[in-house]
């Protein structure tokens, strides 16, 4: 037993484990024996690259750092925008009540509606950026936030052409959502992702409780119209940005190459590669196919190796090149690749196209299937639980703010109630600093402490301070929303609603990171129904929170206190998954549950 996690009783080596120490990111340091691996010799100890890179001058992998993180960068100031477009509503309620002449809960089913085309095209789009690339899904979302932003601005008095254009404005957004991690994952080995990954997420979740603030201020100096019109302008600014520098960042990349994702044993694993890169060991490695090929099934890899939040897409069929075995040994023995002639580097006109060839042969009814049966895999649902009702509480509370903060006895107007989501951003902020502060230390902490092994379930301490954060925050928020009556300072409910999305964004973080570190094979499914279960739960309470005020006399504290305590069980369900996970993970890659479903 490692530090309360059970080992399992068949299997010797669990996927996701590793014997190596490492940092949270798993960069695996080279070892004697391994010189031949391709290592980054920027720091004083030089580490194993993971993925290992090809020779392919226009594998991502390839690409200056510099060019990687202008695409990075290039995609989440889109992502900023995109994202923007979910909460724009917030703090223009009362305008729009009155502009539209309808009741405060149809103004809140427009933030429904985008989040229900976010969540229905993501089933969709991930699929399509799984086998065809993600290029022509950004330069797309990008042309559709121009135009339905400016529908959405153009709207005026008109509700179901205001309803329309938030359904479409979610599908332009589903690419940003989705995919842009996924896009991290393609371009930077394993090491380098974590600040790219707090960045990208900082631009999608930060970006979106700083909307409410501008929005508010713009509305009330020209017209909540502007406030559309606007990111229809600075999407159109973005445009030839992503379309001239966001190549394709989808690579066909040979399974052996991805050191980290296989069932044997690291240390093997790693050296049976490395030994391929040697000449003298190339024909002693091609006489010992047979005998050291690995247990792990070929689509465990090949098909579905793409992890969403911090993983890089691999794809069963390698293309030819001189890092990449015949389709019959690739999936056999890792490390043996035999010399083939290398492509050209591509030209700038090539890498306008918006495809540049098939990245994986896989059935895209299957793949639209999977992230539904990923559902009723424990893990997976715990993640949905732990991401998605920590959303959907985060939505519940922005929808209902209108009811407290622009009634009596407040009687706040757009630029009041645009500044009431300072605290929630600041919530945001701290909840990255707390989940990036702790993650590093306690994996190392634990790693340490496991004798330099590495488990996933690791991960899972983060619910500890979501726990205290985003209970406090529930539990919090109803009575001091309700006693605003009797004088208390409406700074202080905002003080709670800050905890609450604190919680929130560190429960995103370890839901995520466990994901990727545990099901490194099935994470691009995985990300997809948490999405996906988000956004439609989210659409859900948008369309019931101002009925469930109601019916308790527009008090929050009872209904608070039953949210806090469901919220309050779901993160205790991390204790059993802590204890049981490595056996999940075993049982599950013994058990392929996706061929059990014929989705595989």
């Amino acid at each position: 037993m490692g530090l309360g996690v059970l080992e399992d009783r068949v299997m010797e080596h669990v996927p996701g484990t590793t014997r190596y120490f490492d940092d949270p990111e798993r960069p695996q340091f080279s070892r004697d024996g391994a010189e031949g691996l391709k290592c980054d010799t920027s720091g004083p100890v030089p580490i194993i690259l993971v993925p290992q890179p090809s020779d392919d001058p226009n594998d991502p992998l390839n690409w200056p750092l510099w060019k990687r993180d202008l695409i990075t960068f290039i995609l989440s100031v889109t992502a900023i925008f995109a994202t923007c477009l979910g909460p724009i509503l917030a703090a223009n309620t009362l305008t729009l009540t009155e502009d539209f002449s309808i009741r405060f809960a149809k103004v809140a089913e427009l933030t429904g509606w985008y989040l229900f085309g976010v969540g229905i095209a993501a089933f969709f789009f991930v699929p399509s950026g799984r086998l065809w690339g993600k290029r022509h899904l950004f330069v797309g979302g990008t042309i559709m936030l121009v135009i339905t932003s400016a529908w959405g601005g153009a709207s005026r008095h008109n509700y179901a052409s205001m309803a329309a254009a938030r359904v479409f404005q979610g599908v332009a957004t589903a690419p940003f959502e989705s995919l842009v991690n996924v896009a991290v994952g393609d371009l930077y080995c394993v090491h380098q992702r974590g600040i790219r990954m707090a960045f990208t997420n900082l631009a999608v979740f930060g970006g979106a409780f700083f909307t409410p603030i501008l929005v508010g201020k713009i509305t009330h100096e020209i017209g909540w119209q502007w406030t559309f019109y606007l990111v229809a302008i600075f999407c159109g600014l973005c445009l030839p940005a992503v379309y001239f520098f966001c190549p394709e960042t989808a690579y066909r990349r040979d399974q052996a190459l991805n050191t980290d994702m296989l069932s044997s044993d690291g240390a093997n694993t790693q050296q049976s590669l490395a030994n391929s890169l040697d000449p003298n060991t190339q024909e002693e490695a091609e006489k010992t196919t047979e005998r050291d090929a690995p247990s792990t099934p070929d689509t465990l890899v090949g098909e579905d190796g793409e992890a969403g939040l911090n993983a890089n897409p691999i794809s069963a069929a390698p293309p030819a090149t001189s890092t990449q075995a015949p389709a019959a040994s690739s999936s056999a023995t890792p490390g043996v690749r035999p010399t083939a002639t290398l492509p050209p580097k591509a030209t700038f006109k090539e890498s306008l196209a918006l495809f540049n060839g098939r990245k994986a042969e896989e059935n895209f009814v299957k793949l639209m299937l999977r992230p539904i049966v990923l559902f009723f895999h424990p893990a997976f649902f715990w993640a949905c639980m732990i991401q998605g009702l920590m959303i959907g509480w985060t939505v519940f509370i922005g929808v209902i703010l209108a009811q407290f903060f622009i009634g009596p006895p407040l009687w706040w107007g757009e630029v009041e109630t645009g500044y009431a989501y300072t605290a929630a951003f600041v919530g945001a902020i701290v909840g990255f600093l707390v989940a990036g502060l702790l993650s590093d230390w306690s994996a190392r902490l634990m790693t340490r402490w496991n004798k330099g092994t590495y488990e996933p379930e690791f991960r899972l301490l983060l619910i500890i301070p979501m726990t205290i954060f985003g209970c406090i925050g529930l539990y919090g928020w109803g009575p001091t929303a309700d006693d605003l009556l009797w004088d208390i300072p409406p700074a202080i409910p905002l003080m709670f609603f800050g905890f609450q999305v604190a919680g929130m964004v560190i429960g995103a973080v370890a839901s995520s990171l466990y994901i990727v570190d545990a099901y490194r094979d099935l994470a691009i499914e995985g990300f997809t129904i948490m999405i996906v279960f988000k956004n439609l739960l989210s659409f859900g309470l948008t369309l019931k929170a101002f009925q469930w005020l109601v019916l308790n006399q527009t008090k929050a504290t009872p209904l608070f206190n039953i949210i806090g305590s469901v919220q309050l069980v779901v993160c205790l369900s991390s204790i059993p998954l802590y204890i049981f996970g490595k056996r999940i993970r075993s049982f599950y890659h013994r058990n392929d549950i996706l061929a059990l479903c014929k989705v595989r």
